[in-house]
């Protein structure tokens, strides 16, 4: 109706213009009949094509806004499939493209809210088990009934320190997911932050019967926090000793690539299902229960994505012949 209007509007104008300039012109009747004849037939054909291609713009404006109301009933945009002008085929493929960003974002937060649930439940229990066996413990010194006061008192030790390291890890990544992380990076040798890793990851690789190799370590300077690629480390360390079965190895290298600086940490884990494998950074996952560990709730992975990229980094992780390799890449520092 718009078009028509416009249309409407521009030829009536031109009409009496021209009729205007001919009557001014003084010319004979003869003349003024003919170019009065000549611009009214001009005007009934431009109106006419004004109004028919006015409808078949207005009948494509239709198609493509029933197509845009799929946004919020079906969630997916599928173009007309009649031509249309140039700017609605634009403005089609941006409402194309549009769809697809939207269509990504649902699947994301989908998957987000997975994990979510699967954290709840992991952290329920996780939460249910030393909570049940510290009420246990502290009834039966409660009550005299303890054998062994002192083997009881170290276990309700274990545990409380257990439930503290899982509540540190649960504000760390709230601080993360909240974009709150403070970092006071400085300059620093990518050879000191692996060896002070390694030695803190020593003592359980002892316990565990698990080798602790670094041999491919370069001093190579980086501008990190060191507090928290400290965490960064020891999580990947932690996780590659607690998922090798006894006499395996863990080994650490730390050198340039051509992206930046590459710290991999590679164990004998047997190897992760490829299905498995994009999942592995996401907060709760933990894995087939043969690869879930007696302690945590599938945090140290999910805290370990957050820090390295909050440093403009990333991690990845890939099989390798008999476990997977941890990857983290991290910017070099200007010289």
């Amino acid at each position: 109706m718009s078009i028509a209007v416009v249309a409407a509007v521009g030829v009536v104008a031109m009409l009496a213009g021209t009729l205007a300039v001919a009557w001014a012109m003084f010319l004979s009747s003869h003349d003024l009949s003919v170019v009065t004849k000549v611009v009214a037939m001009a005007a009934a054909v431009s109106l006419g094509s004004a109004l028919i291609l006015g409808r078949w713009v207005g009948a494509r404006s239709r198609e493509l806004a029933l197509a845009a109301r799929s946004f919020g009933e079906e969630g997916d945009f599928a173009a007309p499939a009649v031509p249309a002008t140039a700017e609605l085929a634009e403005l089609s493929r941006e409402l194309a493209a549009t769809s697809t960003r939207l269509a990504e974002s649902r699947q994301r937060e989908r998957a987000l809210e997975t994990s979510r649930r699967e954290l709840v439940a992991w952290i329920s229990h996780d939460l249910r088990t030393p909570l049940a066996g510290l009420r246990a413990m502290s009834e039966a010194l409660e009550d005299g009934v303890a054998t062994d006061p002192d083997r009881y008192l170290k276990q309700i030790r274990t545990e409380v320190e257990r439930l503290n390291d899982m509540v540190g890890d649960l504000f760390e990544l709230s601080r993360i997911h909240a974009g709150a992380l403070a970092l006071s990076p400085s300059r620093m040798s990518l050879y000191d932050l692996v060896g002070d890793a390694l030695a803190g990851a020593d003592p359980l690789a002892r316990a565990q019967g698990v080798r602790l190799v670094g041999h491919r370590v370069e001093p190579v300077p980086v501008e990190v926090d060191g507090k928290e690629m400290s965490r960064v480390l020891g999580n990947l360390l932690v996780n590659a000793i607690r998922r090798t079965p006894p006499d395996g190895t863990v080994a650490v290298a730390a050198e340039r690539g051509p992206e930046g600086v590459v710290v991999s940490v590679t164990d004998g884990c047997g190897g992760i299902p490829e299905e498995d494998l994009p999942r592995v950074f996401d907060t709760g996952w933990r894995g087939s229960h043969a690869r879930t560990p007696p302690a945590g709730a599938g945090l140290g992975l999910a805290i370990v994505r957050g820090i390295v990229e909050a440093h403009q980094g990333r991690a990845t992780v890939h099989n390798i012949p008999g476990g997977c390799c941890f990857e983290v890449v991290l910017p070099t520092a200007a010289s």
